[in-house]
């Protein structure tokens, strides 16, 4: 058979399991939108290419496949790189293939060209410049391997443009199989890791987002239940443990529970479980659980005592180490340990807001959780509103809460909750954003309109860049500067223009009624919900110092 390297593309993706694709066509990558055109994958239309990054994570993060995008070279390369940076960052696997201009051209500063290739290396697990068609054979296959495998990650294709054209002859596809060879645990540093589990008076897990992306969610209940052993997760963790267990202490870290960060500290063995030590989590990691022993289980060898010397640090898959270890741990009832953890729970609560306080943001949260039900996936974008949700919904299972936790993207929310939408079409979305999140990534309200997603975009308006002011107002000796805007958007009106159903509350309005009618509704919503632009979000750790060392909250 004779194809391009276009058409050569798009068949490898419908053999890899690709679906639909997200992106925007340009001159550089219109021979792969012409081969889409016969193909059975669906794509969705995107406003701004950097949502086609997000709608691709927001599959890949709800399903833990890679998920694909398509940008045009130049502009539409470096409109994609914030999504792919979001992704490295968060371990989400997705493929960006972008157009290139003609091999030829490559360094001439040819029209829209940049390099794309030398721009996505600090930025992607492992990126491809395309050099024949030939080679697509063997890249687009290994670009999901590497995406998928080990510590996921996005990967970068870049295919120049007379390779999408160059026609070549083969008798048939090549038969792909994604294989990944397991890394191997030692059985020494089992048996160490067994009698310092054993041994230990007061430990705690510590884990993170690699407990769901290695499938290991019902396996670390086990080996918490086992061995009595107190459970804290990192924000990118929720989701892993049961909220409802006694075991489970919630969130950690900069805006986590009074009684979480201060437990932590009194550990004397952390198991560090899929986690890398963020600073966010952690604080400074000088004043980290100074006296505790720990041991650190992850996938990817450069995170290993990158950040905290451990004492045991285990390079393999969680899932492989658990089920090697689950066997030879005592059963422990550790009653003195939980005793403490419960005492302290009750001393170190944290406080919620009058019930009747119905326009506090953390009882509309828990409101609208109440609303959608147990099924629904939650987004958000970043700043208050992301740690108010972070903080009290009740996030129930793994891979339902999608959230920028690495790089910390304003505008991660709505297209990434349009990307689960499309992985999840029985479900309702709901997308936690503020009035500054929100306008980073606007317009793909025209692409939700599109599609009609049962997606319910719910903006917590405080008219300023609510986590800036906070800091402003904490730590900057109240010098709020740059923080407020100057005008007030009618979100509500916008998302009309675009398409969307838009509602607007404020303080006076029957909020209940009109959550329960507009969230119970079918199809894409908007709701701009008018908060006091004073609500701080508490506990609070201060830049720089231990997470036991919390302001407000008290």
């Amino acid at each position: 058979m004779k194809l391009n390297g276009a058409e050569i593309t798009i068949k490898l993706l419908e053999i890899l399991g690709i679906e639909v694709i997200s992106g925007i066509p340009g001159g550089a990558n219109l021979p792969l939108y012409d081969a889409l055109y016969e193909s059975k994958i669906k794509h969705v239309l995107v406003r701004h290419e950097q949502a086609a990054g997000f709608i691709a994570q927001g599959m890949a993060r709800t399903t833990g496949k890679a998920a694909v995008c398509f940008a045009t070279s130049g502009p539409g390369a470096t409109n994609l790189l914030t999504a792919i940076a979001d992704a490295k960052l968060d371990s989400v696997p997705i493929i960006a293939i972008t157009g290139q201009v003609s091999y030829p051209y490559v360094g001439t500063d040819s029209f829209q060209e940049v390099d794309t290739y030398g721009l996505t290396i600090p930025i992607t697990k492992h990126n491809f410049l395309v050099r024949s068609a030939e080679e697509l054979f063997r890249i687009i296959p290994e670009a999901f391997s590497i995406a998928e495998g080990g510590r996921p990650g996005p990967v970068l294709i870049d295919i120049p443009k007379n390779v999408q054209s160059e026609i070549i002859e083969f008798n048939e596809f090549p038969n792909i199989k994604i294989e990944e060879k397991p890394l191997l645990i030692k059985e020494e540093d089992v048996i160490r890791a067994v009698k310092m589990i054993n041994d230990a008076k007061k430990p705690m897990l510590y884990i993170g987002g690699g407990i769901a992306n290695s499938d290991s969610v019902k396996l670390i209940y086990e080996f918490a239940k086992k061995n009595s052993i107190p459970v804290t997760s990192t924000l990118l963790g929720k989701g892993a443990f049961p909220i409802e267990d006694s075991l489970y202490l919630g969130m950690l870290g900069m805006h986590g529970a009074r009684y979480t960060n201060l437990l932590i500290n009194e550990a004397d063995l952390i198991l560090a479980f899929g986690v890398r030590f963020d600073d966010r989590a952690i604080g400074n990691v000088d004043c980290f659980c100074k006296d505790a022993k720990i041991i650190h289980v992850d996938i990817d060898d450069a995170e290993i005592d990158k950040i905290r010397k451990v004492d045991i640090a285990i390079n393999g898959e969680i899932s492989s180490f658990l089920k090697l270890i689950i066997p030879l741990i005592e059963d422990n009832k550790r009653e003195e340990w939980l005793n403490t953890v419960y005492s302290i729970k009750q001393e170190k609560p944290f406080l919620l807001p009058q019930v009747e306080e119905k326009f506090h943001p953390i009882n509309i949260i828990k409101r609208i959780s109440e609303i959608v039900g147990e099924e629904a996936i939650v987004a958000t974008d970043v700043g208050q509103h992301q740690m108010w949700t972070a903080q009290v919904y009740p996030i129930k299972k793994p891979r339902t809460f999608l959230t920028s936790g690495g790089l910390g993207t304003m505008g991660f929310g709505l297209p990434t909750a349009i990307g689960a939408a499309i992985s999840n079409p029985d479900k309702t979305i709901v997308c936690f954003t503020g009035d500054g999140s929100i306008l980073m990534n606007i317009q793909e309200l025209a692409t939700l309109s599109d599609f009609g997603f049962n997606v319910k975009v719910v903006i917590l308006n405080n008219g300023h860049l609510g986590l800036v002011r906070q800091q402003q107002e904490l730590f900057y000796n109240k010098h709020y500067m740059a923080s407020k805007f100057i005008s007030s958007t009618d979100f509500a009106a916008v998302a009309k223009g675009f398409g969307v159903n838009g509602y607007t509350i404020k303080k006076g309005d029957e909020i209940d009624s009109i959550l329960t009618k507009v969230l119970k509704e079918k199809g894409p919503a908007l709701i701009d919900i008018y908060i006091d632009s004073n609500e701080n979000v508490y506990p609070m750790v201060p830049p720089g110092k231990g997470i036991s060392e919390m302001v407000g909250g008290e």
